[in-house]
């Protein structure tokens, strides 16, 4: 990942170059370095455009219609993608209707006490706590990441309480209208999922003032 950084740190357009010299730790300037690299490389080849040309805005919040919804290519209505990273592993996503992708390392237990009633619907709760306490980490982990994906691909991110919206804690996720909700196979430790609109629709930007 270094070496994919310091080769093609010149396509980051100034807010990525801001965020990427505001890490502390090495390590995640080079994860979030690598990946905005690679994403704006993978833009640039499917819209047929130079990686430091592409133009990476902001969608209306779905929430409160505020300019920070979901990243998206300003122009390029037929293209959404989805980015994620944790640890050293990095997810992309690409398709032609609304997307959302995340990866997340799998919990320790004082984790899901943690976080547990803030994350997660009462119905997964319910789900959670009938697991035998070693194996809620892995469970946990596995509704965080179809949630987050999926409220990425909303657009409303942890904007919208994610305690609301149920996407399930067992092994197959459970049916969220107009999404189809996957998981992903990813290196032991971690959980991954994807989410995709069933439906395209256009992106939607705040109007330039």
């Amino acid at each position: 990942m270094e070496h994919v950084a310091a080769g093609g740190l010149e396509v980051l357009d100034a807010g990525e170059r801001a965020r990427y010299e505001g890490f502390v730790r090495d390590g995640d300037r080079d994860v979030y370095g690598a990946a905005h690299v690679v994403l704006r490389r993978l833009l640039g080849a499917y819209l047929g455009e130079a990686p430091g040309d592409v133009v990476i805005g902001r969608e209306e919040c779905p929430v409160c219609g505020g300019p920070h919804g979901r990243p998206a290519v300003v122009g390029a209505e037929g293209l959404h993608f989805s980015l994620s990273h944790s640890g050293g592993l990095v997810l992309l996503a690409f398709a032609g209707r609304p997307v959302g992708v995340d990866v997340e390392e799998e919990p320790g237990p004082e984790i899901v006490e943690e976080l547990g009633d803030v994350i997660l619907h009462p119905d997964e709760r319910a789900e959670l706590d009938a697991l035998a306490r070693g194996e809620r980490g892995r469970a946990f982990g596995r509704c965080w990441a179809r949630k987050e994906a999926y409220l990425k691909g909303t657009g409303a991110g942890l904007g919208d309480n994610p305690h609301r919206s149920r996407v399930g804690a067992g092994p197959v996720p459970y049916p969220v209208p107009g999404w189809s909700i996957g998981d992903l196979a990813v290196p032991v430790g971690y959980r991954a999922a994807v989410a995709v609109a069933t439906a395209p629709r256009a992106l939607r930007f705040p109007p330039a003032v």
